[in-house]
């Protein structure tokens, strides 16, 4: 399950930077994927000077079609499932590649030391010693050397970013801010109503003047309400609801837990004051705001490494795949189906 996540990760262009952490955690447990013998390895596509070819192709896609497969599909769905899964990953090894020519040409490189700290990280972090580590690389057929090769081209891969994305990406506290203030649903508090009610209910399909006789009760209940006779004794003697012996008391909401014509009635209402009466699926319910809140929000200096991070992160994926896409106009690339 873990190379899946850093796997479909890679599908989604999110290979370089950010998830160099989690492959370099799970490059302990590779898969070795077997290619039938019958199986003719041929070109798929061109890129520059490189080739993907077929067995490359299919060794990616392999873990992902095991994966729809088990999803149960009709023969045509899965079929367009496994369709589609290819073309994004040769899309993505398109990107690799072009990657690896950008590497090639700025001149970057990995030291011995780096690749040692990296396989060491993965050691501790999977809790392994060296020996458990050869031990897990022989069970999937990988050989030390071919697993360094891989953390060695993650690395590469994440100072290019570093060097071509993530060096010129500043966040301001301006950014922060604006942010801050256009998304007031994440961070800004909720107002919160204590409502009780009174309810008298009708049947489906009630005829017009017996449901006009419901209507006239509620109606006179909430003439005494605004008389100034109390909510909750009311609701003790009147209401048709299980909470009657409650005094009508539902708890706390906010507006957007509640339906619409409900909202309306209330969200004008200060606390102490009754809803006209409202019409419900349940019947005939005059509400009352006992009580008004403000619950769950955060100030702007509580949040603002939690949005900073947030923006950094986002900045670094429109650029990476801007930037992507600048390299694919610049190249020759052939796809052969």
């Amino acid at each position: 399950m873990i190379n899946k996540i850093c796997s479909f990760a890679l599908m989604k262009k999110y290979f370089f930077g950010s998830i160099l952490a989690i492959c370099l955690a799970t490059a302990a447990l590779p898969v070795r994927v077997a290619v039938s013998a019958e199986v003719v390895d041929r070109i798929v596509a061109v890129v520059n000077d490189d080739i993907i070819r077929l067995v490359e192709l299919n060794k990616a896609v392999s873990r992902f079609e095991e994966q729809i497969r088990v999803m149960r599909y009709s023969p045509d769905k899965e079929k367009e499932e496994i369709y589609n899964i290819r073309t994004e990953v040769l899309n993505n090894l398109i990107d690799e590649k072009l990657a690896d020519q950008e590497i090639r040409n700025s001149g970057i490189f990995v030291e011995e030391r780096e690749l040692d700290n990296a396989i060491e990280q993965v050691k501790a972090m999977n809790y392994y010693s060296d020996e458990d580590l050869r031990k897990a690389l022989t069970a999937s057929g990988v050989s030390m050397a071919e697993y360094r090769d891989e953390i060695k081209r993650q690395i590469l891969r994440n100072k290019l970013v570093n060097i071509n994305i993530k060096s010129k990406i500043i966040i301001t506290e301006s950014d922060i801010n604006h942010y801050y203030e256009n998304n007031p649903d994440k961070y800004a508090s909720k107002k919160k109503y204590t409502l009780r009610n009174i309810m008298m209910t009708y049947p489906v399909g009630m005829d017009m003047q017996s449901k006009q006789t419901v209507y006239s009760r509620i109606e006179a209940v909430y003439n005494q309400l605004e008389e100034g006779s109390s909510f909750e004794e009311m609701a003790k003697k009147n209401s048709e609801a299980m909470n009657a012996g409650e005094g009508g008391r539902l708890g706390l909401f906010s507006l957007d837990e509640l339906t619409e014509n409900i909202q309306t009635a209330i969200k004008e209402l200060k606390s102490g004051e009754i809803s006209s009466i409202v019409e419900t699926d349940q019947g005939y319910q005059i509400f009352y705001v006992e009580k008004i809140e403000d619950t769950g929000g955060r100030s702007l200096n509580e949040v603002t490494d939690e949005i900073r991070k947030l923006l950094y992160e986002q900045s670094v994926n429109e650029k990476f795949q801007s930037w992507v896409e600048h390299l694919r106009e610049d190249a020759s690339i052939k796809i052969i189906r």
